[in-house]
């Protein structure tokens, strides 16, 4: 299969450079290609087994697979709106644990982004896009995977001293020092490293984090044909007074015939009702704010980044068992229903207040609500008609259900 050749190629490349350091490091330390290309594929098979050791974590019982599932699109399995972790595995945070697929593409956090000329107008200014967290505070593989190695309500882990002595004595201890030399475990932030590297180098494994093998993905091909339910949510998916999704979810391959990502990566505000199942939400007080805190740091005192989380990549959605950033969406019916109702029908999302009025947007203090997305399907007031019916928002998911991988196409 040919789909995504060109991204598939260019990405090969980069996990050799991350394998040996760069291109120039490989001359220098008298690599041949062949033995560049074997210390990748090294590094992936290491990057596989830490993937999958609950012994790395505090508790001995949560490794990177427990939330992120390789038979569920690398996303959770289950229904729980908030993975539980930490020393005694019953901590929580206050953020869902999104899919690990397809995050190739994710360009670097940037608050001033360009599109591409194919992709829109490129001396338009898009604000903040890009990074591989719900907040895009880590840019690339390794510091994100070392986030929940040391998250206390994750893996739990006190330092990098803890992680290098359990990394010290795992079963493929060996590995790591055929790969980054005896005295590897003699520095922790060292040892550490090696072991978010081999990770990184796992998570660009084309087989399993983007191959590109959904039913939409042969449709493109020419070789499956959508029902006609799926080809109606496929137009009202890309009708800018309908669904509008593919305003932010591009669904066309960019003109170098890559396949479309599903995401333009993009930091948005959409106004998700508060979760009050989630532990920290007890406190009236906080507020999750995404780009300005409380887990990034850097950007804090932005008022208008207050609120805006990365957009996901729906490939895979169908798999999901919860929605947005928090979890609070239960269904992937009604999370499309939601982008059609917020305005029209409030009072299905969110809280009524004694006096009966309801409490819209109660997940993001006043002073930052004017962050709010209200493009369309978003907008109107309770009452008016909605942007969407409910056929159309069957159409939409029936479409969104072609987007998971593993169709088999039933011509060669």
């Amino acid at each position: 299969m040919t789909i995504a050749r060109t991204c598939r190629q260019s990405l090969l490349a980069v996990i050799v450079v991350v394998a040996c350091g760069s291109a120039h490091a490989q001359a220098d330390n008298g690599l041949t290609r062949q033995q560049a290309y074997a210390r990748a594929a090294a590094l992936e098979a290491l990057g596989r087994q830490i993937f999958s050791d609950p012994s790395l974590s505090a508790s001995g019982a949560m490794a990177c697979a427990t939330c992120h599932d390789p038979n569920n699109a690398f996303a959770p399995s289950n229904a729980m709106a908030i993975q539980p972790g930490g020393k005694d595995g019953r901590q929580t945070g206050f953020r869902a644990a999104p899919s690990l697929k397809y995050l190739q593409a994710v360009p670097q956090f940037s608050e001033h982004y360009y599109e591409s000329e194919d992709e829109g107008d490129a001396s338009i200014d898009n604000g903040p896009t890009g990074g591989l967290t719900w907040d895009g505070r880590a840019d690339r593989g390794n510091d994100q995977a070392r986030i929940p190695l040391l998250a206390p309500f994750e893996m739990a882990n006190a330092d990098e001293a803890s992680v290098a002595a359990k990394l010290a004595i795992a079963s493929y201890a060996g590995d790591i020092k055929a790969l980054f030399g005896d005295d590897v475990f003699a520095d922790p932030t060292k040892a550490v490293s090696a072991a978010t590297k081999a990770l990184s180098v796992f998570e660009q494994s084309a087989a399993d984090f983007y191959p590109y093998s959904s039913k939409y993905d042969f449709y493109l091909a020419g070789r499956a044909t959508l029902s006609e339910q799926e080809m109606r949510g496929l137009k009202l998916f890309n009708d800018e007074d309908k669904g509008n999704c593919g305003n932010c979810h591009r669904s066309e391959r960019a003109s170098d015939g890559s396949a479309p990502q599903f995401s333009d990566f993009g930091m948005i505000a959409v106004g998700v009702p508060r979760n009050r199942a989630i532990a920290a939400n007890a406190d009236a007080a906080f507020f999750d704010l995404g780009l300005c805190g409380p887990l990034r740091t850097d950007l804090k005192g932005r008022d208008d980044y207050c609120g805006l989380f990365r957009t996901p990549s729906l490939r895979n959605v169908a798999l999901r068992k919860t929605f947005f950033h928090n979890g609070v969406i239960t269904s992937l019916r009604d999370a499309v229903a939601f982008y059609a109702t917020r305005d029209t029908d409030p009072g299905r999302w969110y809280p009524h207040n004694a006096d009966g009025t309801v409490e819209k947007f109660d997940d993001l203090p006043q002073r930052y609500r004017a962050n709010i997305n209200f493009e369309p399907p978003f907008g109107g007031k309770p009452g008016d008609k909605p942007a969407l019916t409910d056929a159309e928002i069957d159409d939409i998911v029936a479409f969104l259900k072609t987007l998971t991988d593993g169709y088999k196409p039933a011509t060669p």
